[in-house]
């Protein structure tokens, strides 16, 4: 398969880790490479950051206008009706992504998938479906799409997620980022979840969390 083009960000050392962060509707891969050196993370720890772009393809909640995009989105409900075709196309694409960093010497299990919003969605079906064992799983102001209609497998049960939302997102409502715990929770899955006071973004506070949980799923 054809990797997406991506932004990297490679460490100051040959890069031994690597987070590869999906970038939400309507975005693009430099979306969150300015967050890169606000991360901190131990001393021999040398994560490459990869960034990739999405395709553009016609959003129907926005009139059909083409943009940047992991999939379609039929309805803004809070069931959130998408196109799971497209959404599982995009996993593919973010496993792709996994398999090259472990043919670039980078193991398996010091690689994490994040996501934003969008992207959080398709990090959770490329996880919960990925036959590698990642590092750790990072979903940000995101919601479980698939969760009535998902077949994970058991490689990454043992692998935690970290799940952060806005208590005043009114994109993604909190209650969302609390059915995924939830699912996950119930399924057997490791969850750290933070909320912040913030609305659909990321915050200051919550990059320091993201620094902690790095460093210590990386170690």
């Amino acid at each position: 398969m054809r990797v997406l083009p991506c932004v990297e960000v490679e460490p100051q050392e040959p890069a031994n880790a690597a987070v590869i962060w999906l970038h939400g509707l309507g975005a693009d891969g430099h979306d969150f490479e300015p967050i890169v050196p606000h991360i901190r993370l131990p001393d021999g720890v040398h994560a490459r950051f990869i960034f990739p772009h999405a395709p553009r393809i016609p959003v129907t909640i926005n009139g059909g206008m083409t943009m940047p995009a992991w999939y379609d989105i039929l309805e803004m409900t809070i069931e959130r009706n998408v196109d799971e075709s497209q959404l599982r196309a995009s996993a593919d694409q973010a496993l792709a992504l996994v398999k090259r960093e472990i043919e670039r010497g980078i193991p398996a299990e010091r690689i994490v998938l994040a996501g934003f919003s969008q992207g959080g969605a398709v990090a959770y079906e490329a996880a919960l479906t990925a036959d590698v064992k990642l590092a750790g799983v990072m979903c940000l102001s995101t919601y479980l799409a698939t969760h009535a209609s998902i077949r994970p497998s058991d490689t990454n049960k043992n692998t935690e997620f970290l799940v952060q939302h806005g208590t005043q997102d009114p994109v993604v409502p909190e209650q969302l980022g609390q059915h995924a715990r939830a699912w996950l929770q119930g399924k057997g899955y490791t969850v750290t979840y933070q909320t912040y006071p913030m609305a659909h973004q990321v915050c200051p506070p919550q990059i320091n969390d993201i620094s902690a949980w790095l460093s210590r799923v990386l170690s």
